[in-house]
């Protein structure tokens, strides 16, 4: 296994699932068939590839004796990407998951996601306890989803070129433009779709009850709202990734080791 490790920032040819509605969702996966799997999913304007691969945590995960199965949520990556808000949602994302996890035939995995794959995954834990052992949650925002995305500017940004003043929104366009195959009006159009029910989630009185490590970066403006989902899990921990904002902490070597050693109890 150890000389395959240098490929693993590369990622191989996806495999499609197509979800409950019919969209195609690409998948992809690396290590050994009979090893004990973890379900690793994106967050917003990312994708398996940007947030997984380039940032080491296949390598990582590959390393301690894992399985990684990897999907680009709709809207991303090599998936497809409608336009219509109403093919978003947190309940059309999480049964994205478990059409992947039953394409798959995994009946027993660990789930990692971050940002909107953590929010995702809060769902996941929740639904589907008997098929997720544990689970790690990095930069998973409490309140409305995607709130602080001024979508307004966004609009009038993808209109005409309007400048957007908005420094969260001028983050995400970042971020959106410099992954490969993002379309930002996907992304607006999931946006729109995760915020229109205008209701708190995740809803911190109905938890997931199996053990969560959840994780965010110590400059993140979240922080505090993530400790307190923690706070809320009957079996949650935190870790504070030091020195990280919401960007950048998937590349932190302190995030990787916490998450490692927490699966592996």
């Amino acid at each position: 296994m150890a000389a395959h490790l240098p490929d693993l920032t590369s990622v191989p040819a996806p495999q499609q699932v197509y979800a409950a509605d019919g969209t195609r969702l690409a998948t992809y996966t690396w290590g050994e068939l009979d090893a004990p799997m973890v379900v690793a999913v994106h967050g917003f304007a990312s994708s398996a590839r940007d947030n997984w691969a380039l940032t080491g945590w296949v390598r990582e995960l590959i390393r301690a004796g894992y399985r990684v199965l990897a999907l680009d949520q709709r809207g991303h990556g090599l998936s497809a990407k409608p336009h219509e808000s109403g093919a978003y949602g947190i309940r059309t994302l999480v049964e994205d998951v478990e059409s992947v996890l039953d394409a798959y035939l995994v009946d027993d995995a660990f789930y990692v996601g971050y940002s909107l794959g953590a929010r995702v995954g809060w769902e996941v834990v929740r639904e589907l306890p008997h098929r997720i052992g544990r689970a790690v949650l990095g930069g998973v925002p409490d309140g409305i989803p995607l709130a602080r995305l001024n979508l307004e500017q966004l609009r009038a940004y993808l209109a005409d070129g309007t400048p957007v003043d908005d420094r969260t929104t001028q983050n995400y366009i970042a971020l959106t433009e410099r992954v490969p195959g993002n379309d930002l009006r996907a992304l607006v159009a999931l946006a729109e779709g995760m915020r229109a029910s205008r209701t708190i989630d995740p809803d911190p009185s109905d938890a997931p009850t199996r053990p969560i490590l959840f994780a965010t970066g110590s400059k993140d403006a979240i922080i505090e709202g993530s400790k307190a989902l923690a706070s809320a899990a009957p079996n949650g921990t935190f870790f504070e990734i030091p020195d990280r904002n919401h960007f950048n902490a998937p590349g932190s070597r302190a995030f990787k080791e916490a998450a490692l050693a927490f699966l592996a109890q």
